[in-house]
């Protein structure tokens, strides 16, 4: 009697499902699954980025927030030029006041806008700077409008922040933009140009002394893009962690926004509601 072979024919041949395959096997799929995915999300970003470079009724910007500077006599391990060498303390256990900054580049002019509070890195915050920066440029950006505004995916900031969300439609509501919201992946953020711009400015102000707040803006002030200074604002307003949209009010937000269908948190549009 001749013995069958492991698989005889084509219908012989039982694909393993996810649950057969080994780990090694499985994991495999999930990496090609997000190396897909990143893929994906890139191109969309540069698409949408060269549109928006070339269209004279839009402006792209980039968007996003620094790590917090501790205010004090603290070694930032940077270099000066001096007679004497800047002393510093080598630690900041305990530092009395933080900065946190926010920044916006637009990417193709080199300008820049940077904000600042010694409260929470929140939502509004980051939208609080948006507008402050639209008030001032608005007179120069009159035949703007549609705005194409680069991120990464920071906790607040993402296309899952439902208060962030509410904030920016607030924002298209009343300055009458169209806003687009173009995420870059996951774990990508370094991709955002204003990324470049901090990693600038760190090097301009580590080498000094940041022990008041004044000499933080002022050394912010100094630093120069593409030849451009900064405008730099220091925002009062105390800002709470936590806030977000809940039940009838979310609803009624997800209406307002115009998700990608294959993209549905990394591209997101805002229309100002009409009059």
């Amino acid at each position: 009697m001749a013995r069958r072979g492991i698989a005889d024919s084509e219908d012989d041949f039982q694909p393993l499902g996810p649950s057969q395959l080994s780990l090694a096997d499985r994991g495999q799929d999930e990496g090609s699954k997000k190396k897909s995915d990143t893929d994906a999300i890139f191109e969309n970003v540069w698409q949408v980025n060269a549109l928006a470079d070339t269209d004279l009724e839009t402006l792209r910007i980039s968007m996003d927030t620094k790590a917090t500077a501790n205010v004090g006599e603290y070694s930032r391990y940077g270099r000066s030029r001096g007679l004497e060498p800047v002393k510093a303390l080598d630690h900041d256990m305990q530092p009395k006041e933080k900065l946190v900054p926010g920044g916006i580049l637009e990417p193709v002019s080199g300008r820049s806008f940077l904000f600042f509070t010694s409260s929470y890195k929140t939502s509004d915050f980051m939208v609080d700077g948006l507008l402050l920066w639209w008030n001032e440029r608005k007179q120069d950006l009159s035949v703007v409008k549609h705005l194409v505004v680069n991120m990464d995916n920071g906790p607040e900031c993402s296309g899952h922040r439902s208060q962030f969300l509410l904030r920016m439609l607030e924002l298209a509501d009343v300055t009458g933009l169209s806003i687009r919201l173009i995420y870059y992946p996951p774990y990508h953020c370094k991709y955002n140009g204003i990324e470049r711009y901090w990693a600038g400015l760190e090097r301009s102000w580590n080498g000094y002394l940041l022990d008041t707040v004044s000499v933080v803006l002022n050394r912010a002030v100094r630093f120069a893009w593409k030849g451009f200074h900064p405008t730099v604002h220091l925002l009062k307003d105390v800002y709470e962690r936590g806030v977000k949209v809940c039940g009838k009010e979310r609803a009624e937000l997800e209406q307002r926004l115009q998700r990608s269908e294959i993209l549905t948190w990394y591209d997101i549009t805002i229309c100002p509601k009409s009059v």
